[in-house]
């Protein structure tokens, strides 16, 4: 395996492509007890309209198909995968975002056994008509359960309040409606197209040899196809322009929650150029909305925001967005304050709390680095936007202060800001 070291952080992973095309990297430990492993599709669920491998023409299928698949993998005819890696001193789990599908697993024994049960279990799918329509029905009450949920109902009215036509604005698991629509014949189109060995991606992390992990995983990725072509999507062109200024609903809460969302345009970056976007614009949010901010405390003082509020800068090619949280009686109260300072913000970004927030980001990441879940995630969502976890020091060493007072003339504008509200139900809603 090949070594890539980054001197300015001291520390260095390693990397081999398999034959088959399968990228995997360790990141080691030294004296770590616990190791863990992630295992990666770049395939989420705003990854609905494609061109399927070694077809021509594009398809379009149901919403929450990436997340369904990811229900399906852990379906075996004649094992509970669970209790295998349980019975193997393991924890195992996967999730579905809007941009990756991942199962990992954590262990501090019987590592290399539940390793080789992570890698061919995911490229071992058990599709059936029976189960499949079994599973349309857990589904949709997962589903249900999140319409159910405020916190998850207003950030979703966020998104689509901000976007127009991006997939991003669906919910992760789809709709009822559109999960009863799955065939089998779709989920082994998705699988084929965006589980091909050149579409993903292990990252191995803590104190083991790299030699038995690269021997474990060719053992076990043996039976992947080679197939390395890159997958194409097919994206809706997206405005500029937000769709909703403000979408208000009313649930069960004891008190107004609110997410205010301000729609990025700077998109179709990749490497460097994206992840020190993704670097400014948090220290912008950090400079204005964590508790020790100036900004933070005079709302909290006047009471407008407790301690839930918050911030964070979420940013892919496609799509981009700053989501400010927390509840409030005075939800739009907040957000006019908020866009009173956008348009006057000398007095809280100052050079003063940038070097402040730049110093807490970089402890904050060197302190990451003991937490084998941090190095392992962050590996993930970093390498999918052709960037190395190792490199990100060097970027955060660079940002300036001009880098700060640019991007905030260019991204916090009114224009392309929007609340969601949710009020608790009143009495009569319940006659």
């Amino acid at each position: 395996m090949r070594a890539i070291r980054n001197e300015n952080l001291r520390e260095e992973i390693y990397h081999q492509e398999l034959e088959n095309g399968i990228n995997l990297f360790y990141f080691p430990k030294k004296g770590f007890t616990k190791k863990y492993a992630i295992f990666t599709a770049n395939y989420g669920s705003t990854d609905n309209m494609f061109i399927p491998l070694g077809e021509r023409e594009p398809v379009e299928l149901p919403e929450g198909i990436a997340h369904f698949l990811e229900h399906k993998l852990f379906e075996e005819p004649d094992e509970d995968l669970f209790q295998k890696f349980s019975s193997q001193g393991a924890y195992v789990n996967a999730y579905t975002n809007f941009n990756q599908t991942s199962y990992l697993f954590y262990s501090t024994d019987n590592f290399y056994k539940n390793l080789e049960l992570l890698v061919k279990f995911v490229q071992s799918p058990y599709l059936t008509d029976e189960n499949i329509e079994k599973e349309k029905g857990i589904i949709a009450q997962e589903i249900q359960m999140y319409q159910d949920n405020p916190k998850w109902v207003v950030f979703f009215n966020t998104l689509k309040a901000m976007y127009q036509r991006h997939s991003v604005r669906t919910d992760i698991a789809g709709t009822v409606d559109s999960i009863y629509k799955i065939t089998r014949e779709d989920l082994e189109t998705a699988y084929t197209t965006f589980y091909n060995p050149g579409n993903m991606v292990l990252f191995v992390v803590g104190d083991l040899d790299k030699d038995e992990i690269l021997r474990t995983v060719e053992k076990a990725g043996k039976e992947y196809p080679t197939a390395l072509e890159e997958v194409e999507r097919i994206v809706h062109d997206e405005p500029d322009e937000i769709l909703l200024k403000s979408v208000e609903e009313r649930m069960m809460t004891s008190k107004p929650l609110f997410n205010i969302g301000v729609k990025d345009i700077q998109l179709g970056l990749k490497g460097k150029d994206a992840i020190k976007k993704d670097i400014v614009t948090n220290i912008i949010l950090d400079m204005l909305f964590t508790n020790s901010s100036e900004f933070y405390n005079e709302l909290y003082n006047e009471g407008l925001v407790d301690s839930s509020f918050g911030a964070y800068f979420t940013g892919k090619r496609t799509y981009g967005h700053s989501l400010i949280a927390g509840q409030s009686d005075s939800p739009q109260e907040v957000y006019n304050r908020i866009i009173s300072m956008f348009r006057r913000p000398d007095r809280y970004i100052t050079r003063e709390a940038f070097q402040r927030i730049k110093k807490k980001e970089i402890g904050g990441f060197l302190t990451g680095f003991n937490s084998i879940e941090f190095i392992a995630n962050n590996l993930t969502d970093l390498y999918f936007q052709d960037f190395l976890l190792i490199d990100y020091l060097d970027v955060l060493n660079e940002i300036t202060f001009e880098d700060i007072t640019e991007r905030f003339k260019s991204h916090f504008v009114e224009d392309r800001s929007v609340i969601s509200i949710i009020w608790p139900k009143i009495e009569s809603d319940n006659n």
